[in-house]
């Protein structure tokens, strides 16, 4: 069995303050991507066998397709001489890149012509949201609403998120509907967290049960 941290230890993690490129190549040769990962994303990779990056944008670490559903199964992985830059070699599923396309990658004369994205990735910010009160857990904020919830503890998380689900019963139009979902949403996320679960469990039982296999299509 591979020592997956002896590998990761070995790499030079120094050059680009603790960020190493990650070119994605498909099984049949094409480039797809290039990407960036820290230890944590990499271990991740390893471990798991499906590719994580580190976002520099969101400053967090992402599994490729967590929202689109295209993921990149690793098959192997090389590194350089100079032990500073990966290349994995992935069966990805769909396209690789965010506008739909099966490579980030086009001729340079083509520069100019970007195709709109087809993919929805409106699921990001529950991401982000996640990490924020899963952060406001781990370090308290003075003035945080959701530092505020969690101090409080079980009986007032609950309490909140049962009359915010009444609220979405109970609106009177569409936009208020749509108001109290959000507030419903965001009370559900600070539960889940107080309990240890992520919002990814959840959405792994949910696939389980509309699967062939779960016995349960849509």
């Amino acid at each position: 069995m591979l020592d997956y941290k002896q590998i990761i230890d070995k790499l030079d993690w120094e050059k680009n303050n603790g960020l190493i490129p990650v070119i994605v190549q498909g099984l049949d040769g094409d480039v797809l991507t290039l990407g960036y990962t820290d230890k944590e994303a990499l271990s991740k990779t390893l471990q798991t066998g499906y590719v994580h990056y580190y976002s520099r944008s969101k400053e967090r670490i992402r599994m490729k397709g967590e929202t689109s559903g295209n993921y990149q199964k690793l098959k192997e992985a090389f590194v350089d001489c100079d032990n500073d830059t990966l290349l994995l070699k992935v069966d990805q599923t769909g396209p690789a890149c965010h506008l739909g396309t099966k490579s980030c990658f086009r001729k340079i004369e083509q520069i100019d012509k970007l195709p709109e994205s087809n993919i929805d990735y409106s699921l990001d910010f529950l991401n982000q949201l996640k990490e924020i009160i899963k952060e406001r857990k781990k370090n308290p904020k003075e003035g945080s609403y959701t530092t505020y919830l969690f101090n409080e503890g079980k009986e007032k998380i609950y309490k909140k998120f049962g009359e915010e689900a009444v609220e979405v019963l109970v609106a009177p139009n569409r936009e208020r509907t749509i108001y109290e979902t959000a507030d419903m949403i965001y009370h559900l996320l600070v539960l889940l967290t107080y309990e240890g679960i992520d919002i990814g469990e959840v959405v792994q039982e949910l696939k389980k049960r509309h699967s062939p296999e779960g016995g349960k299509q849509s």
